[in-house]
């Protein structure tokens, strides 16, 4: 006969028989949900340490272990529990458990958080297993787990729900640990160049360091308007001037009110830096070192899959201006090029569509994110921005309208970016104050001129060099992630009605 049963009725059924058992379990045993259980080792400490125990051998060790059951076979004789380190068996018999202790294995589901008490032993097949002695139920789960996943309907699922993703899904735990293992990492290479990690605000009265719309809030006691920052720039420079330290850093959140895409979230991590008495090309060094160390940390090689591609981290990275890699692609020498109109002229006759009143430089950067940018799959610095489209960087030396400015790409990605930072406060006052205006014509109407970042720069700003690494980004790459939402835990989704 068919069953009828929609899945939301069966689900519906399976909910109710749970909810059956956790009023006869707190009949039976009272508490269900204990706020303590002292378990011995974890699932690997315990393989680690009985590595050695040959086939059908039995110790009398006694182990404590505790776990999420994942698996239940002969009516929960063996079951499978996974803890955050990996998975142990449970044997539970009568020759070996006694009959309190197996009278809980008809109240566990699959998905229940379980404690077990039992001696080690190593089965025929060589499955390392626990004898049970004492079974105690530690978290009664309401829900059934998840089977698995297929179809877009669950990828929204698995982004929503992450809780289930990792659950149900190896692939997305060890990624997730491995960017943990990456943020770490991040950290303790930029210690051991001896830079201080300092922090800086995320709240702001006026928003700055990059070109993006802020997220607005209002503050209720001081009532005036702020905006989560993004980018921690400005004050990291203040820093700098301060003197407290000649390298600084910060791996921030920032938030920029922008689109979503499979490289872009409203909230996203960076990892900033400055360091007094250097520039750009010292930095380039900086970027390739961080690189190959995390590359090498996580995979032990500096070679790295992601999707068909082999990826090498191992510096020196290849260098290019960017008027050069557009030259080389497109025949366009922006070099030679004088004037806006001209540059304009030159887009045109190539089949490039640009607005009537771009600049030189934009010309130049539009022609290369159209061109250039999705050919460089190996790690590559891209440097000589022009000025036009770079505030914040010195000019190079005999090119006024290009700078000391690089970003780095991968697999077609920017993941860094980096200056010689400009520290003359004339020049900067200049150019922040060209740089609103083109806001406000923009109808940015919030943005204003930071006028305690300038009076810092007054103060005197040593030469630096700036660097900001989309950390995000840089997982995905090491983690081979297609989607930034495969590396942020909770990443900003449309409400379920939408």
């Amino acid at each position: 006969m068919t069953d009828n049963k929609t899945e939301a009725t069966l689900s519906s059924d399976v909910t109710e028989v749970r909810a059956q058992k956790l009023k006869l379990l707190r009949e039976k045993i009272g508490d269900v949900y204990p706020a303590h259980f002292h378990r011995t080792m974890t699932n690997a400490e315990l393989s680690a340490k009985y590595e050695g125990l040959e086939p059908d051998t039995e110790t009398q060790d006694v182990v404590t272990v505790a776990g999420r059951v994942y698996s239940s076979r002969n009516s929960g004789m063996f079951m499978d529990i996974h803890d955050a380190s990996g998975k142990i068996q449970i044997f539970s018999h009568k020759d070996v458990t006694p009959e309190e202790a197996r009278e809980m294995l008809a109240m566990i589901d699959i998905g229940d958080i379980i404690g077990v008490t039992g001696t080690v032993r190593r089965t025929k097949r060589g499955e390392l297993s626990i004898n049970a002695r004492d079974i105690t139920m530690l978290t009664k789960s309401l829900l059934p787990m998840p089977e698995k996943w297929n179809g877009i309907a669950d990828v929204e699922i698995r982004y929503r729900k992450r809780h289930l993703d990792i659950l149900s899904n190896e692939e997305s735990k060890l990624r997730f640990q491995q960017r943990s293992k990456i943020v770490s990492g991040i950290r303790r290479f930029m210690e051991a160049e001896d830079f201080l990690e300092v922090e800086t605000p995320m709240l702001q009265t006026v928003y700055g360091g990059a070109t993006a719309d802020p997220f607005k809030t209002f503050h209720n006691t001081l009532k005036m308007d702020m905006y989560l920052r993004i980018a921690p720039e400005l004050f990291l420079k203040r820093t700098l001037v301060s003197g407290l330290s000649d390298k600084v850093f910060e791996i921030n959140r920032n938030f920029r009110n922008e689109g979503v895409s499979t490289r872009h979230n409203p909230e996203f991590t960076m990892m900033e830096c400055y360091w007094a008495y250097a520039d750009y090309e010292d930095i380039m060094g900086l970027v390739e070192r961080l690189f190959e160390t995390l590359a090498v940390s996580i995979h032990g090689t500096s070679d790295v899959t992601f999707g068909d591609k082999q990826i090498s981290f191992k510096g020196p990275f290849k260098r290019v201006p960017m008027p050069d890699a557009v030259k080389d692609v497109t025949g366009i020498d922006f070099l030679s090029i004088k004037t806006d109109e001209e540059a304009r002229a030159a887009a045109k006759a190539a089949g490039f569509e640009v607005e009537k009143d771009w600049t030189w430089g934009e010309c130049l950067a539009f022609i290369f994110e159209e061109k250039v940018e999705g050919t460089l799959i190996q790690p590559s610095h891209v440097t000589h921005f022009p000025k036009d489209i770079s505030p914040f960087a010195k000019e190079v030396p005999g090119e006024p309208r290009l700078v000391e400015r690089f970003e780095t790409y991968c697999n077609a990605w920017e993941v860094g970016n980096a200056f010689s930072e400009l520290n003359d406060p004339e020049e900067q006052r200049r150019r922040m104050v060209e740089q609103l205006e083109q806001a406000h014509a923009r109808g940015e109407k919030d943005k204003q001129l930071d006028d305690e970042f300038l009076d810092a720069i007054d103060q005197g700003m040593p030469p630096a060099g700036g660097l900001g690494i989309g950390v995000d980004r840089l997982i995905m790459l090491l983690t081979n992630a297609p989607s930034i939402r495969d590396v942020i835990l909770f990443p900003a989704r449309r409400n379920k009605a939408d």
